[in-house]
């Protein structure tokens, strides 16, 4: 026979349904991140050489504008398609994962439970981070050598930035 007197009250850990629930919506948004990292683009792209060319046309047509002192086309507001919605999601699925792995430290649910919804929110918001870091590099140095094969065009514009 036990005695329940002696036995001191323990207060028992709440079960860790927040936490799991933030490691599920956690995993499901670090998969989709990398699913839009590695398979993307899912919308029709144009090629690389047209954009580029698109880009450098526009960089021509408005320097030549300012030069000449008329003014630049209003900005046209672009149209979202699945690779933004997607985005999105993956975004909004990792912060529900912080949220929730959060929401159950504040339940004192098990630490490990709400750490991993933590830190798979935050690795995919880290993931995409540093895809859209590298991008934006890249992009940054396209433009940069785009400019720079134009030099002729633009010599007079930047007043000898490019040399003689």
């Amino acid at each position: 026979m036990t005695d329940t007197a002696s036995t001191p009250d323990i207060a028992s850990t709440p079960r860790a349904t927040l936490g799991w629930l933030g490691f599920a919506v956690g995993a499901a948004a670090l998969v989709l991140t990398l699913v839009i990292v590695w398979a993307g683009p899912f919308a029709p792209q144009r090629s690389p050489g047209v954009g580029i060319g698109e880009l450098a046309a526009d960089i021509a047509r408005s320097a030549a504008r300012s030069v000449a002192g008329q003014p630049q086309p209003e900005p046209v507001v672009p149209s979202r398609d699945i690779d933004d919605h997607l985005h999105v999601a993956a975004g909004v699925l990792a912060g529900f994962a912080i949220v929730l792995g959060v929401a159950a430290f504040v339940r004192h649910e098990r630490k490990r439970a709400a750490l991993s919804g933590i830190a798979l929110g935050g690795l995919a918001i880290g993931v995409q981070l540093f895809t859209y870091a590298v991008m934006l590099i890249v992009v940054g140095l396209v433009i940069a050598a785009v400019i720079y094969a134009m030099r002729d065009v633009f010599g007079d514009v930047f007043g000898g930035l490019f040399g003689p």
